[in-house]
């Protein structure tokens, strides 16, 4: 049974709030798309009158997602990923770049700040990067390979490990002169994780541990995306649970530094590299080797 394309809510304005709901701010998602930020709030106002639904809940400063909003964000998101794969695949040939997939967090925080390095080495192969919070099929939508988190026990055959996951309390260097303790607690800013499948990123099982469960933060601001939650913490707006070892940028150059001693290391699960079925091309070995070097410096 075909929908009626004339019911379908307008397409155009998905791609406005996909970007907005991928950075939580208009100004950013503008930046994205090369628009204004005014065209970003009239294409997200002309979404939510025609849905008959708040997608966003908009304050002075801040913008977070309604839970219509965030539905319809991950639903889009996996959309436009497909879309766009499609129209990839339809398009014709030149030299095939290496087309590497991984999510948005670990595109965002370990994969493209280290691409320059790899560009410098090759500057004669072409990579893609296809940023995606959902399970790639490599094999349907031509991606070469993924760098995947999971548990050791759900990786699947072929993968190799490339680094297991720390985490550690970080903040910028202004915010990290204190350590994190029953004195400072109520005067400290925690950046909290929403994903209940990660407790040990969530600061209710960290505060636990510290037996400082019974004091509150002076406030908490909490994150759907990973990656954001970084940005703020680089930005001073509070303590994050970071990933010691998808920061090692933001730490060695100092926008980040731990807060206190203590990290805690999480069993049975790591950063898997999964390849592609089939013979391998010689570009895509290469960009491989490139990523088991970068990840024997992580770990």
């Amino acid at each position: 049974m075909h929908t009626s394309l004339s019911r379908l809510p307008p397409l155009d304005p998905l791609r406005g709030f996909v970007a907005a709901a991928r950075h939580l701010s208009f100004t950013r998602a503008a930046e994205e798309l090369f628009l204004t930020q005014s065209a970003i709030s009239r294409q997200v106002q002309a979404l939510e009158e025609t849905l008959g639904v708040a997608l966003f809940v908009r304050g002075v400063r801040s913008l977070a997602l309604t839970a219509e909003g965030a539905r319809l964000a991950r639903a889009a998101e996996a959309w436009l990923a497909e879309y766009a794969a499609l129209a990839d695949a339809l398009r014709p040939r030149g030299p095939r770049p290496v087309t590497v997939t991984a999510s948005i967090g670990i595109s965002a925080l370990w994969l493209v700040p280290r691409l320059s390095r790899f560009q410098a080495r090759h500057p004669d192969i072409d990579v893609r990067v296809a940023a995606s919070n959902r399970m790639v099929d490599l094999a349907r939508e031509d991606v070469d390979l993924a760098v995947r988190y999971c548990a050791d026990r759900d990786a699947p055959p072929g993968a190799e490990r490339l680094f297991g996951e720390s985490v550690v309390p970080v903040a910028s260097p202004a915010l990290a002169a204190r350590p994190l303790d029953a004195t400072t607690l109520p005067q400290t800013v925690l950046l909290d994780f929403d994903d209940p499948r990660y407790p040990w990123l969530r600061w209710s099982d960290w505060l636990a541990a510290m037996r400082l469960e019974q004091l509150r933060p002076r406030a908490v601001l909490v994150f759907n995306h990973y990656d954001q939650l970084i940005q703020a913490a680089v930005a001073g707006q509070g303590i994050a649970i970071g990933r010691a070892q998808l920061l090692g940028e933001l730490l060695t150059d100092g926008r980040l530094v731990r807060v206190g001693s203590g990290a805690r290391e999480i069993a049975d699960r790591g950063f898997w590299l999964v390849r592609a079925a089939g013979v391998q091309r010689p570009e895509v070995a290469r960009f491989a080797d490139w990523l088991r070097e970068e990840a024997a410096a992580s770990a």
